[in-house]
């Protein structure tokens, strides 16, 4: 298995709790293929732009196929402004 680092950028209008839902859902997801090694909720952090945003911090490791079933769930979820997962060293 390889290791990963996931980050995710979610609305700032999503409620704590619901942030707090997503990150769960997406350690569910990478468990069932993988095991998530810690999960960083940053919270509100200032852009390259005035707008705040959630930002959530996932490092993991998984085979890599997971990863296309991951990045389409974000896809989805219209919670999602942004995200990247890259292979950490």
């Amino acid at each position: 298995m390889n290791k990963y680092e996931s980050v995710v950028i979610i609305d700032p209008a999503v409620e704590e709790d619901k942030v707090k839902e997503l990150s769960q859902k997406f350690t569910d997801i990478i468990n069932n293929d993988g095991k998530v090694e810690k999960v960083e909720d940053l919270g509100k952090k200032k852009l390259a732009y005035e707008v705040k945003k959630n930002k959530v911090v996932i490092n993991f490791e998984a085979n890599p196929n997971l990863i296309s079933e991951l990045e389409r769930n974000y896809r989805i979820m219209d919670e999602v402004i942004k995200f990247i997962t890259i292979k950490a060293e």
